[in-house]
């Protein structure tokens, strides 16, 4: 019960590694706002898998890629205590393509998409927690930022920026008692990876020291620990949970 009546936001939370991370935090006590952005099935699927358990999850429908959406999660997750205790930054988009045929909305959609929900969320989340001169934020990135991947020129960059991003970000907030760190997966068995070539995925797992792919489990009890007090002296880091593939 390490996170007994915290009060934890979780962006993109009702699905793949989301909803992993919201269901874990839940098991040991959290109070969990997962924000989704259309996916209502998935968000009344999540509430369901949620009784019974310790804490609770609330699901939020926001648009965090809008300072308008991330402020308004950020109320509604603070509004019991007037503050949160862990941020995680989940939200993103992926629209593989070859640079020569990429198209400048693919580009754009992906950047705005992975880059915007950090800038505001961090903003707003970081608002919520400086009264308490204490708090966790923990940023999903991605191995495609820092060994690459063909195809992914806009994500990677966008991921690898996210990395950049989180390690001034743990600078600025340290003083105030904030600590700030990435998780990047690898392949994990997500929606997204049901979509990707079979030889693609096989490629992957054989160039993994593990040799198997990732469950988004294994990825959440990753995020649990650096916003765990087991990870107090830990910040501005990444921290790669991909089998031994980088």
């Amino acid at each position: 019960m390490e996170f007994k009546d915290k009060r934890i936001v979780v962006t993109g939370g009702t699905r793949g590694i989301g909803k992993a991370i919201s269901l874990n935090f839940a098991r040991q006590g959290a109070h969990v706002t997962a924000a989704y952005l259309a996916n209502d099935q998935a968000a009344e699927l999540l509430k369901e898998e949620a009784a019974g358990l310790p804490g609770t999850i609330a699901t939020i429908k926001a648009d965090v890629a809008t300072g308008d959406g991330a402020m308004a999660l950020m109320e509604a997750a603070a509004a019991a205590t007037g503050s949160i205790d862990v941020l995680v930054n989940n939200a993103g988009i992926i629209r593989d393509c070859y640079l020569p045929m990429m198209s400048e909305n693919d580009w754009d959609t992906v950047v705005r998409g992975n880059l915007y929900p950090l800038f505001h969320c961090c903003k707003w989340g970081v608002r919520k927690m400086i009264a308490k001169r204490s708090g966790v934020i923990v940023n999903l990135s991605s191995i495609s930022a820092l060994g690459g991947t063909a195809g992914q020129t806009n994500y990677a960059a966008s991921k690898g920026a996210a990395i950049s991003f989180t390690r001034s970000l743990a600078r600025e907030v340290g003083p105030m008692g904030i600590r700030a760190n990435v998780v990047a997966p690898g392949l994990i068995e997500t929606e997204m990876i049901a979509a990707m070539k079979p030889d693609v995925v096989e490629r992957i797992v054989k160039s993994s020291s593990l040799g198997r792919i990732g469950r988004a489990e294994e990825v959440a009890g990753a995020v649990a620990f650096l916003a765990s007090d087991q990870a107090s002296y830990i910040t501005g880091q990444c921290l790669v949970v991909d089998g031994g593939i980088v």
